[in-house]
Formats: C-alpha cells, structure tokens, sequence
C-alpha cells in the first residue's frame, strides 16, 4: 500500500478531492458531449477516492490493515443492495466512518456503488451515486466523536442522510430529463421522490437501529487489535 508522507500534503489533498476535484469531475463530464463519456468520469472518480482514502493514514501497516476491513464493509453493501426497497450502504457507510475516519468511509460509500452497479446497470448517475454515498461517509467522519457517544444523534443523522442523497440523486433527474438544471424542475423532483426519500431515510435508521452498536463494538476490538 502506497503511503503519502507529506502531512501537509495529505490534509490539503482531504479538503481538495471531495469538495473540489471530484465535483469538477463530474460537472466537466457533463458539459462535454459523448454518451459513454459517464465511464470515464467513474474511472476518475474511483482513482480520486482511492487517492483520498491512501491521504487518510501515514503507517502503510495501518493502512493496508483499513483496507481489509474496508474491503468487507463494501462487500456487505454491495450485497445489500439486493435487500429490496430497503438498502442498507448508507448505514454501513456511515458505521465505516464513524470508527475508521471519514476518508474510509467515502471509499466505502463511493465504491459500494460503482461495483453493485456492475450488477444494477452503470451510467451517467453513477457518478453522482459515488460522489452522494461518499460525502455521507466523509461528513460522518467529521462528526465521529458526536455520534459515537449519542445514539439519537447516529439515527438523526441516518434519516439525514437519506435526504441527502435525495438531494445529489435529484440533481441528474433534472439533467436527465431537460439536459441542463432547473430549480422549478429540481423542486418538482424532489417533491415527487418525497415517499421515496422517506422510505429510504427510514431504512437507514432502521439499520442503524440495529447494526450500529454492534458493528460499532467489532470494529473497535479490530482497531485496538490490530492498531489501526
């Protein structure tokens, strides 16, 4: 596992790929023509966020141990994508990076969805997927230590995180369907996916409810186990 030495460098690169890169990837991969031009924004997408996520850690122990578990936190949301109607990535994204930083969290987020959607079906909104899941994962790992200590706080902020990811997701609805965004068309989108976005928020704190403390605890054992 690459490891980058900088510490300045790393903490610039944690604030300049989610918030700036990967957003400029994704509007770039809109305004320019081409109908598979979606494959290669995802390409970049996963590159920025494995490069995040090497930026999140200095020990190249630490971080290649962060990665397995990683590694089988996307592997049970992908499969948890098959759950219908209730799909539990947000809540693993979120127990990800509440106990192993926010940059774990976002590979886990951002991942989850570009490999399900091998199975699913990839296209322009996987991009979008990627950067909604992500940022879930990333701000949950700023607000670690709050919603550790406050399991009110872990499931607000699960019913939040679905209205966030309706947030982003309603974004290409509009482009989809008028090839540029719209606010009148953005409201509407959203609220027509209202019993969606509360389906879907519900779930998380469903799974939060009870996958949380449990999964918390395991992954506490791993860490001081195996000093992550």
């Amino acid at each position: 596992m690459i490891s980058i030495k900088s510490s300045s460098l790393r903490k610039w690169l944690k604030i300049i790929i989610p918030f700036a890169l990967i957003p400029a990837s994704i509007t770039a991969g809109l305004s320019v023509p081409g109908e598979k031009l979606y494959a290669y924004v995802t390409l970049v997408i996963t590159a920025f966020t494995v490069l995040l996520f090497i930026a999140g850690f200095e020990a190249k122990k630490t971080g290649t141990r962060r990665l397995i578990i990683a590694a089988v936190m996307i592997a049970l949301s992908v499969a948890g994508r098959f759950i219908p109607f209730f799909k539990p990535v947000t809540a693993l994204t979120v127990i990800t990076a509440v106990y192993l930083g926010g940059e774990t969290g976002f590979l886990v987020g951002s991942l989850s969805a570009v490999i399900s959607n091998f199975y699913f079906g990839q296209g322009p909104w996987t991009p979008f997927q990627m950067f909604a899941w992500g940022m879930i994962g990333l701000i949950a790992g700023f607000l670690a230590l709050p919603l550790k200590k406050s399991r009110i706080l872990v499931l607000a902020y699960g019913l939040l995180a679905g209205i966030l990811y309706s947030f982003v997701m309603d974004i290409w609805t509009v482009l989809w369907y008028n090839g540029e965004f719209n606010g009148a068309l953005y409201l509407s989108a959203l609220i027509s996916a209202i019993p969606y976005t509360i389906l879907y928020s519900f779930s998380n704190v469903i799974f939060l409810w009870f996958f949380a403390k449990p999964f918390g605890e395991k992954l506490e054992r791993i860490k001081i186990k195996y000093e992550i």
